[in-house]
C-alpha cells in the first residue's frame, strides 16, 4: 500500500496541532455564588475582568466577562473559556434595573454590591489587588456575599 506526499502532510499537520493543543493551557470555567441577596427584584450585574486599570468598572474592557441574571434568593452566574490568568469581579444587585449603581446623596449605595476576595469597601470601591484571583484551568467556585450599605 503506498502513501500519498498529501496524505503524509495532512497527518503530519494534524499531530503538530494535537502537540500545540497539548501544550497549550485549556480554558476553564468560573462559577460565581452569590449569597445575601435582599430581594428577588431586579437583576444582579457581574463582571470579569483581568485589567487592575479601569476594575471594578470593567464595562470599559472589551475583553472582560459579563452577564446579567434576574435576582433570586439563589444566584449562580458560570463565566465559560476563561484563560487561565489574574481575574477580579465585580457584582450590583441593580434593585430598579436601571443598569447603574444608585447612591444616595452622590456616594452612598443605596444597591448591592460584591466583589471577589470579599474585598473590602471603604471610602471607594476596592482596588483591583485586594479583589484578584488566580485561575488555573479548569473549573473554579467563587462566592461572593453582597452587601447592603442603605
Amino acid at each position: 500500500m503506498r502513501v500519498g506526499a498529501g496524505a503524509l502532510a495532512g497527518i503530519g499537520a494534524g499531530v503538530a496541532a494535537s502537540l500545540a493543543s497539548a501544550a497549550a493551557p485549556h480554558n476553564g470555567q468560573v462559577v460565581i455564588a452569590v449569597t445575601d441577596i435582599r430581594s428577588t427584584k431586579g437583576v444582579v450585574r457581574a463582571c470579569m475582568t483581568m485589567r487592575a486599570d479601569i476594575f471594578p468598572k470593567c464595562i470599559k474592557d472589551p475583553a472582560a466577562f459579563r452577564a446579567v441574571v434576574p435576582a433570586s434568593a439563589t444566584v449562580e452566574i458560570r463565566f465559560a473559556g476563561v484563560k487561565p490568568g489574574q481575574y477580579a469581579i465585580a457584582l450590583l444587585h441593580d434593585e430598579n434595573g436601571n443598569g447603574k449603581a444608585d447612591r444616595a446623596m452622590g456616594v452612598m449605595p443605596t444597591e448591592g454590591y460584591g466583589f471577589s476576595r470579599d474585598a473590602p469597601v471603604k471610602m471607594a470601591p476596592p482596588k483591583f489587588k485586594d479583589a484578584v484571583f488566580a485561575l488555573g484551568e479548569g473549573a473554579s467556585r467563587v462566592t461572593i456575599k453582597m452587601r447592603y450599605f442603605l
